[in-house]
């Protein structure tokens, strides 16, 4: 599974972004932010546009951490 390695909303706030800029410009949706909050998943895309903003690679926000049932299964 992964993980978020940092607190995407506060970097994007930090950056210029807070949620009613991102909200008004159409940069992320309301479920995609909440998505966020809760440590579920988002896109590729979601993941490019943060990429993008933030002036950084996907492996600086997110990391794979298996799970047992995921080690077991893939390793």
């Amino acid at each position: 599974m992964f993980v978020y390695k940092i607190d995407i909303l506060k970097a994007l706030v930090e950056h210029g972004y807070n949620a009613t800029k991102i909200r008004k410009d159409k940069i992320l949706s309301q479920a995609t932010m909440q998505n966020i909050r809760q440590g579920k998943g988002i896109t590729t895309d979601t993941i490019n546009t943060i990429c993008l903003i933030l002036r950084c690679q996907p492996s600086d926000i997110i990391e794979i951490i298996p799970t047992e049932e995921e080690k077991i299964k893939y390793f």
